[in-house]
C-alpha cells in the first residue's frame, strides 16, 4: 500500500501545477536554511517563496543556517499539514511515523501507547474535539457518546479548555471517527498543534448582553485563526468542505493586509507554512467572571461595558501560559500582563496583530521557549506592545480598570434569563463513563438538550423547560449527578490531567490517583479541626506542562517523578496569583507530613476568611518549611473520657451521610447529639 501511494505521489509531482506549487511553497524539498523574507515585500506577479516570517529581505552577510527544531522542518515539507500523513494513514502498521506523529497534532489527535502494558507497545489515537465557549450542539454529543462506545475505551473525557477527549481509537478507525465528527457539526481542526487552540469563554448560557458579546466574540477569534489550506477536510471528508458561513467581519480581518501581517496567495494568509512556533491559547471573559483562568492564556480579552450594561471594548491581557521544564529555571509558569483597551469593532485586528508578533519572533529553535511568554518575558511588556501596533496600525487605550474576580463553577440549577433553565453538573476529573454516561445520554437526548463544557471539567445542561426540572434532577441523582450541595467541597474544585496510562509525558498518577488523594486530604481536615465545609483548590498533574493548570491552585501538585510530587502553593481561590515551588519530590505516601502541618496552622494562625493560598503566602515559604521540617503532630486538648462513638462500619456511614447534610462529618454530629443528650438530662428534660 505505501509503496503505490508513493509511486502516486511521485506521478503527481510531475505535474507542471504541482511543480509550480512545489517551487513556491518548498513543501517536499529537503529542507535548506531559508532567508529571512516575505511574500508582502514583493510584487505580486513575481515569483516568491512563502515563508513563515515577514521581515524584509536582508544581505545575507554569513553563511551560519539559523537553528531550527524538527518540527519546523516538519511544518515546512508537508504541503500544509498533508505529508507524510496521508501516506501513513494508508499503511497496515498501528503507528505512524515521527514527522507524521507531529502533523497530526494539528489535525486534533495525539498518538499514544498504554504505558501500563508491557511487551510490544500498544498504539491508538486520542481525539480532542474544538468548540469554542465550550457550545456543543445536541447532535454532536450524541455522536460522540456513540463514538467512545463503538471505537473508543467506552468513555468521554471533558477537558480543561471546554473540549471532549476520545480516547482509544485505532488508526484504523481514525478517518471513520473523524468524518463523523465533522458531519455531526463538530471538528477536531486546530485543537492541537502549533496554532490557535479552543477559544474559551463562559460556558454559562446567560441571555445577558456582555455574556452573548463575549461568547460571539470567542466564535469569532476561533473562525478567525482557523486554519484555510483545507489539509483537514482533504484528509478526513475527502476535501469537501463541511462548514458554516462565517460573519463578514471575520472574512474582512482575515483579508486585510493594511500593516504586512499576511502572506499574499498564500493557502494560509496567516499562518503560512510553519503556522506558529507553538501552541497558542485565548480565552474572552466578562468582568468578575474567571471561570476561564483568564491569565493563563497568551491571550486573555475581557468585554468593557458602559454603565447601560452596552459592550465598548475589551481589556487585553497577554503572555499567560503554564507549561515548564522540571529544575531548569529558564522555563516558568507565568501570568499574563496587561496590553491595552480597543474598541470593539477592532478587536479581530488586534488579536491578529498579536498573534503575527509572535508568528515573527517567537523561537522556532528550541521548543521549550517558543510560547508568547517568553518573548514578551524577554522584550518586556512595552516593546511588545510597540511591535504589535505596528501591525495593529493604532496606539492600544488605557486598560480599564475592573472589579476582582471570581471564580464561577455554574454548578446547580440557574436561570437562563430567557424563560429557561440550564444545570451545571459537577463531573470528577471530567470523566464521563459507566451509569453516569449513559443517564446523561438519556436526557439530552430524551429532551433534545444541548451542552456546554466548562474549563473546570464540567458540564452544562441548556435550554431546561421548568417542567422537565424535577424529572430530569431525579433521573441525574440516581447516577451520582447529585447536586453541588451533596459534592464534597474539595472535589468541586479540583482538577487533574489524565496523565497514566495514556500520555507519553507523565511522570506520575494524576487522573487516576486525585480520588484517594482528596479522600485523604478530607482525613486531614478532620484530624486537624477544619469544617466539612472549608475546601482548598487542589489540581495535579502527571508532569510539568501543566495541563490543569496546578501552577494556580493553592495546593499544587505536579509529577516529579515515579510516585513523588513537587508542590506548589501560593494560588488564590479567583485564580489571579501564581504559586510557587514549596517542595520537591515528595513521596506520595508522605503528603501528610506535608499537609497536616499546613493544614493544621492554616486553621489556628489564619486571619478572618483567609483563604489557604492567601495563607501561605503571608506566612512565607521558609516559616512555613520550619513548620513542617518540626511537625510531630496535632496538639490535641485534654479529655476527660476516651469515646468510642462508632461499633460498626454501617453506623458510621449512615451518621456520616446525614452529618454531610449539615456541613459536619459523623464524629461532630455524634458529640452534638451526645451533648444535647446530656444537657436535656441535666437540666431535667430527659424524663
Amino acid at each position: 500500500m505505501a509503496t503505490s501511494v508513493g509511486a502516486a505521489n511521485a506521478a503527481v509531482f510531475k505535474d507542471p501545477k504541482i511543480q509550480t506549487q512545489i517551487q513556491t511553497f518548498k513543501a517536499f524539498k529537503p529542507w535548506t536554511a531559508l532567508p529571512v523574507t516575505t511574500s508582502r515585500s514583493r510584487p505580486r506577479s513575481s515569483p516568491s517563496v512563502i515563508r513563515a516570517v515577514s521581515t524584509p529581505v536582508k544581505p545575507d552577510t554569513t553563511t551560519t543556517e539559523p537553528k531550527r527544531s524538527k518540527v519546523e522542518i516538519f511544518k515546512e515539507q508537508s504541503n500544509f499539514i498533508r505529508y507524510p500523513l496521508n501516506e501513513e494513514l494508508l499503511t497496515d502498521a498501528p503507528n505512524i511515523n515521527e514527522a507524521a506523529t507531529q502533523l497530526i497534532k494539528f489535525h486534533g489527535s495525539y498518538q499514544q501507547a498504554n504505558r501500563d502494558e508491557r511487551g510490544p507497545k500498544s498504539y491508538s489515537f486520542m481525539l480532542r474535539t474544538k468548540n469554542p465557549c465550550g457550545k456543543v450542539p445536541n447532535q454532536l454529543y450524541l455522536a460522540m457518546d456513540d463514538l467512545a462506545d463503538e471505537f473508543g475505551i467506552g468513555t468521554l473525557r471533558l477537558t480543561t479548555r471546554q473540549t471532549f477527549q476520545l480516547h482509544g481509537v485505532l488508526k484504523k478507525d481514525l478517518k471513520t471517527v473523524m468524518s463523523t465528527i465533522i458531519r455531526s457539526m463538530g471538528s477536531t481542526l486546530g485543537a492541537c498543534g502549533d496554532l490557535n487552540r479552543n477559544v474559551l469563554a463562559p460556558a454559562a448560557p446567560f441571555a445577558r448582553k456582555d455574556y452573548l458579546f463575549a461568547q460571539e466574540t470567542a466564535d469569532n477569534i476561533a473562525a478567525l485563526l482557523t486554519p484555510q489550506s483545507g489539509f483537514y477536510y482533504d484528509m478526513w471528508v475527502d476535501g469537501e468542505r463541511l462548514m458554516s458561513a462565517e460573519p463578514p467581519e471575520v472574512t474582512r480581518a482575515r483579508n486585510d493586509n493594511s500593516h504586512g501581517t499576511n502572506f499574499l496567495d498564500s493557502p494560509e494568509p496567516i499562518y503560512g507554512t510553519q503556522f506558529l512556533p507553538r501552541k497558542f491559547k485565548i480565552a474572552v471573559t466578562v468582568p468578575t467572571d474567571n471561570s476561564v483562568d483568564i491569565f493563563t492564556n497568551d491571550i486573555g480579552v475581557v468585554v468593557v461595558s458602559d454603565a447601560n450594561g452596552e459592550p465598548l471594548g475589551f481589556n487585553l491581557y497577554v503572555g499567560g501560559g503554564m507549561g515548564r521544564t522540571h529544575r531548569l529555571e529558564t522555563t516558568f509558569p507565568r501570568l499574563s500582563e496587561p496590553l491595552g483597551f480597543v474598541r470593539k469593532e477592532d478587536i479581530l485586528y488586534a488579536v491578529k496583530a498579536i498573534v503575527v508578533t509572535q508568528r515573527e519572533n517567537g523561537r522556532r529553535d528550541d521548543r521549550k521557549y517558543s510560547r508568547m511568554k517568553y518573548l514578551i518575558d524577554s522584550w518586556g511588556i512595552e516593546k511588545f506592545r510597540s511591535v504589535v501596533e505596528q501591525y495593529y496600525g493604532k496606539k492600544f487605550e488605557p486598560i480599564h480598570e475592573l472589579p476582582e474576580w471570581e471564580f464561577k463553577s455554574y454548578l446547580g440549577w440557574h436561570e437562563q434569563g430567557d424563560g429557561g433553565l440550564f444545570c451545571g453538573l459537577h463531573v470528577d476529573n471530567g470523566r464521563i463513563g459507566g451509569k453516569m454516561k449513559k443517564t446523561l445520554r438519556e436526557v439530552i437526548e430524551k429532551y433534545n438538550l444541548d451542552v456546554r463544557l466548562t474549563p473546570n471539567q464540567n458540564i452544562i445542561l441548556c435550554n431546561i423547560r421548568s417542567a422537565w426540572r424535577r424529572p430530569i434532577t431525579t433521573a441525574l441523582a440516581q447516577a451520582g449527578l447529585l447536586h453541588p450541595r451533596y459534592v464534597d467541597p474539595l472535589n468541586l474544585t479540583a482538577m487533574a490531567c489524565p496523565a497514566l496510562p495514556l500520555c507519553p509525558l507523565a511522570i506520575t498518577e494524576a487522573e487516576r490517583g486525585i480520588p484517594d488523594l482528596l479522600k485523604r486530604v478530607r482525613a486531614v481536615f478532620e484530624k486537624v479541626g477544619l469544617k466539612y465545609n472549608e475546601s482548598v483548590v487542589i489540581r495535579v498533574t502527571g508532569c510539568p506542562n501543566g495541563c490543569a493548570r496546578p501552577y494556580m491552585a493553592e495546593l499544587g501538585l505536579v509529577g516529579d517523578g515515579p510516585n513523588s510530587y513537587q508542590i506548589w502553593l501560593g494560588g488564590t481561590p479567583n485564580q489571579t496569583s501564581l504559586a510557587k515551588t514549596f517542595m520537591n519530590k515528595v513521596k506520595i505516601q508522605d503528603l501528610e507530613k506535608v499537609f497536616e502541618p499546613l493544614f493544621y496552622y492554616w486553621k489556628r494562625k489564619r486571619q478572618t476568611k483567609e483563604s489557604f493560598g492567601d495563607f501561605t503566602n503571608r506566612m512565607g515559604f521558609e516559616k512555613l518549611q520550619e513548620l513542617v521540617d518540626k511537625w510531630e503532630g496535632p496538639v490535641m486538648s485534654p479529655s476527660r473520657f476516651n469515646l468510642k462513638l462508632f461499633a460498626d462500619k454501617e453506623t458510621y456511614e449512615a451518621v456520616d451521610a446525614l452529618a454531610k447534610l449539615q456541613n459536619m462529618n459523623a464524629h461532630q454530629l455524634a458529640m452534638e447529639v451526645i451533648r444535647n443528650f446530656v444537657a436535656a438530662h441535666q437540666n431535667g428534660k430527659g424524663e
